[in-house]
């Protein structure tokens, strides 16, 4: 029995979830032996190669969308890989997808400063609220006495988290006039192009590739296969199956699943001071929206 296409569109976003939740231990685990613009540079242009077959014949662009493209795939593939990448070789990765979590407070904050709508007192006080359990967990290490580098890296994935943020705002007029999986097959391409010269760089100066094991192999194969191809696929795939507001119920699984996977393989621990800023951040959904977004697995059953 086949699925409905809204449950067809659930079931690829709670996949393409996992996925990403999935990236930031694994990411970790490989930068121990690959450098972080080679491995980004390969994840983003052989991702692009390998979904060029599924998007070739609606790649048409007008020509004053390109500065927004551009824009785009800087933000949301330069600045927030960039920043990831390099915040994961200072600070735990299972702080990375709580940090991103928080990318709706400043959604509102850009609403507020930048677009100018109206400030409402109760998603003001929501949004207070998470940021605060967001500088709880940005400023963690100095609590724990970690050191300056785990602070560093909570920094480096905050900026991440603003990456993104950049591309949610600067994507919100283009996908009104072109296919989900034709802007990220572009936004891959040029984001590819902008990690070149710092890849030639590390290529000269390391020779990263030579010296390749489990570590560097894996993280290239999950991060072109899964986290960019399938991920990136199967997010377009079931936004277009989806209302806009129902997708991002699906990003809560991020942190779960890092945690499952972060524990065992990277040895990495859940302090009472990380529970506490997750606590907030989510408290502060809860109090702006009236409810704790919820993951409607059941309904794949029905």
């Amino acid at each position: 029995m086949f699925l409905k296409k809204h449950n067809q569109g659930i079931l690829a976003l709670i996949v393409a979830n996992i996925i990403w939740g999935a990236a930031s231990p694994i990411f970790k685990w490989s930068l121990e032996n690959i450098t972080p613009f080679t491995l980004a540079y390969w994840r983003f242009a052989v991702a692009s190669l390998l979904l060029f077959p599924f998007c070739w014949k609606h790649l048409n662009f007008n020509k004053k969308d390109l500065p927004k493209l551009i824009l785009l795939s800087l933000s949301g593939i330069f600045f927030n890989i960039t920043f990831f990448f390099f915040g994961l070789q200072f600070a735990p990765s299972i702080n990375a997808p709580v940090i991103a979590s928080s990318a709706p407070i400043f959604i509102y904050l850009f609403s507020i400063f930048i677009l100018h709508e109206k400030a409402k007192s109760k998603v003001l006080l929501g949004t207070l609220v998470s940021f605060l359990g967001v500088l709880v967990i940005v400023i963690q290490p100095l609590l724990n006495r970690l050191g300056d580098l785990s602070l560093l890296g909570n920094i480096l994935f905050l900026l991440a988290t603003i990456g993104a943020v950049g591309q949610v705002i600067i994507s919100k007029n283009l996908l009104n006039k072109y296919k989900p999986v034709s802007i990220s097959f572009w936004a891959f391409v040029i984001g590819s192009i902008s990690f070149l010269p710092f890849y030639l760089y590390e290529v000269i100066k390391y020779d990263t590739l030579q010296h390749l094991n489990i570590n560097g192999i894996s993280g290239l194969v999950f991060g072109i296969l899964l986290s960019s191809l399938a991920a990136y696929y199967l997010y377009a795939w079931g936004m277009e199956k989806m209302k806009a507001q129902e997708v991002g119920l699906f990003t809560y699984i991020d942190p779960i699943i890092a945690g499952v996977i972060a524990i065992p393989l990277l040895g990495e621990e859940i302090t009472l001071i990380f529970l506490l800023g997750a606590i907030l951040i989510f408290a502060g959904i809860f109090i702006a929206e009236g409810r704790i977004h919820y993951h409607p697995f059941h309904k794949l059953s029905k």
